[in-house]
């Protein structure tokens, strides 16, 4: 290589390659010239044709007035997702016989749109797009995949604040909790596909045992046709893109159930989708958005054209669609809820990972499933810690990045609202329950901002428990809620994290690394994060998903792409015509004699599986010996 090289930069090297002295080499100069001159116009030839196939395509997309902090509404007084039959001001045309569902910002109580929920027959049309679309998209080629996920890439890049603007719009989380929770996650999941998809779901070989060493074994990775993804309202645009995003690679047409909470962003977000699909040259039906109220669900989720089924939601909501799903055998990776402890080794320096914590706690609003929902600290530090705790939560500002105000788009907003109040009852009677049963509590209670008053906000709280025992320390709280547990050994720690039916993440934090593995070991979940928080889920090389009442199967790396595939397995011969399987006369049919052929069978066993080459040899002349007679 070296030789290469330097015969290529000889001329270049010398700096005088034109002077007189070198008159009487001209003849070798000029062939130098023209041999570059060659390499780089095959080099550029090349690359234009990479760029021709592998660059981004930019796409047209529509900008949505209401991410506008400057757009304005009916402000509905009590907003829920059927306010359309209460206020006439935000009533659509209404047809007959069907239903609606309300959109509004939950920060401010503003209406975004009031749309037509889908039937039953519009669902089963939209499984037909799909299904339509991908018989031809199945039959394109990874580069072809990779260039609308890039093209998505580089838009969402060069958009990440409108992005924001719209996923704050719909749930009311903040910018830092939609640029933190649906941007960056969402990118690193499209560079993943971009780099590794193809390794993930090409066909592979596999290795043959002895008996068949003729054979070679390959699986390859088909895709299943149409697949369902139901997902939660908590990050509307990457729990849309996720799943998308994975089951085009894999070959798949996809049918997205968003909730009926966050029906207009991700509507938005899936339209960005299909407009790269489109400029790409691919038929944007690929994908398709179902908007339904829960009742209609079973249409797609029984809808025998449905190959798999990715859930992310509550366990009550997983299970119903399991059942369902049993209709046509379909499978299914059910993402549920999670009771995500954080264990403090002793003598963990608090103040270094105070503010991880602090993320870990509110981001979101605590509305995140891989969210710390309980902190396990050693008895000596426990004071401590809640103080800290204390300090910082009570400084912590609730409001709404929707609007142009001095509580607004712009300023510091710690904690934005939750979706809905429909769980703050059930909330503040269980820090109430907490309190009597002798836990020290710091706020609690719901928040009635001074400038949104229809916002739905739930003070950020601290909870300092006595014991595991109560129920809010076993249930999902799905909150800004902070609850800190003591303990006096690791071994009673660790049953504290395992001491709930969830089982989804963890974090172990302590000065010592080989006792914090230690700790990660005997955690029973399916993700922990030693000395950090949620890391897992940045890398997308990684499976996601829990355990016992989290939910089974994973989605994200190998293991989840592959599991949006068929794994066809496909066995012939290294040399056809060769070597190839014939049947032995002593094991045809019909076999001429039982006991000749057991004793037949008897030594080809003994021959390839004993475990000395004595007994190996022994059943080789029993083979023979029976193969003569």
């Amino acid at each position: 290589m070296n030789k290469i090289l330097y015969f290529i930069l000889h001329p270049f090297l010398s700096f005088n390659l034109w002077s007189d002295e070198h008159r009487e080499d001209e003849g070798i100069d000029v062939f130098y010239a023209l041999f570059l001159c060659v390499v780089a116009g095959i080099w550029l030839v090349v690359q234009r044709e990479r760029r021709s196939k592998n660059s981004p395509i930019p796409f047209h997309f529509s900008t949505p007035k209401e991410a506008d902090p400057n757009w304005s509404s009916v402000k509905i007084e009590r907003p829920t997702l059927e306010s359309h039959l209460e206020d006439e001001n935000i009533q659509p045309m209404m047809l007959p016989d069907r239903r609606y569902i309300t959109c509004f910002d939950p920060s401010n109580g503003l209406h975004i749109a009031t749309v037509l929920a889908d039937n039953d027959a519009e669902i089963a049309a939209k499984i037909q797009k799909a299904l339509t679309a991908q018989k031809e998209w199945m039959y394109t080629d990874f580069v072809q995949r990779r260039r609308v996920i890039r093209s998505l890439k580089k838009w969402m890049v060069e958009n990440q604040d409108l992005c924001a603007r719209v996923a704050c719009r719909d749930t009311g989380k903040t910018l830092i909790d939609a640029a933190l929770g649906e941007i960056l996650v969402t990118c690193c999941k499209m560079e993943w596909l971009i780099d590794h998809g193809e390794e993930a779901v090409r066909p592979e070989s596999r290795k043959s045992n002895f008996i068949q060493f003729y054979k070679k074994s390959e699986v390859h990775y088909d895709p299943l046709g149409v697949v369902a993804a139901i997902v939660s309202w908590n990050y509307p645009l990457h729990n849309a893109w996720s799943p998308i995003l994975a089951s085009i690679f894999a070959g798949n047409g996809v049918v997205l159930k968003c909730s009926e909470n966050v029906i207009w962003s991700t509507s938005w977000f899936v339209n960005i989708i299909k407009n790269s699909l489109e400029a790409c040259g691919h038929d944007p039906e690929l994908v398709q958005l179902v908007c339904c109220w829960p009742e209609q669900a079973a249409a797609l989720t029984k809808s025998p054209h449905i190959k798999h089924i990715t859930f992310i939601g509550s366990e009550t909501v997983g299970r119903q669609i399991a059942i369902d799903a049993t209709e046509h055998l379909t499978p299914v990776t059910l993402e549920l809820g999670g009771k995500d402890p954080a264990v403090i080794l002793p003598n963990t320096n608090l103040k270094q990972w105070i503010s991880t914590w602090m993320r870990g706690i509110f981001q979101n609003s605590g509305q995140n499933c891989i969210g710390i929902e309980k902190l396990i600290v050693h008895v000596d530090q426990y004071d401590d810690l809640y103080d800290m705790l204390k300090e910082r939560i009570e400084k912590l500002r609730c409001g709404s990045v929707t609007l142009p105000s001095d509580q607004g788009y712009l300023s510091p907003v710690d904690v934005g609202a939750m979706i809905s109040d429909n769980r703050f009852d059930a909330l503040e009677a269980l820090i109430k329950q907490a309190e009597e049963d002798g836990a020290k509590i710091v706020n609690g209670e719901r928040y009635h901002h001074v400038y949104h008053d229809q916002g739905t906000y739930f003070l950020p709280t601290l909870v300092g428990l006595t014991k595991n025992s109560a129920a809010i320390a076993q249930q999902e709280l799905f909150a800004p809620i902070a609850l800190v547990m003591g303990y006096e050994t690791v071994e009673e720690a660790v049953n504290l994290a395992n001491g709930t039916r969830y089982g989804l993440g963890a974090s172990v934090f302590g000065p010592d690394q080989k006792q914090c593995l230690e700790v990660a070991e005997a955690l029973d979940c399916g993700m922990v994060a030693v000395n950090d928080f949620a890391v897992f889920y940045m890398n997308q090389d990684l499976p996601f998903g829990g355990t016992k009442a989290s939910g089974y199967g994973r989605f994200g790396g190998p293991e989840g792409l592959r599991s949006l595939t068929n794994p066809k397995v496909i066995v012939y011969d290294w040399w056809p015509g060769l070597i190839q399987t014939s049947i032995p006369k002593v094991l045809d049919y019909p076999i001429r004699s039982l006991g000749t052929s057991f004793e037949f069978t008897s030594g080809l066993i003994r021959f390839f599986y004993a475990d000395t080459w004595r007994a190996r040899i022994q059943g080789l002349i029993t083979l023979i010996q029976a193969q003569r007679k």
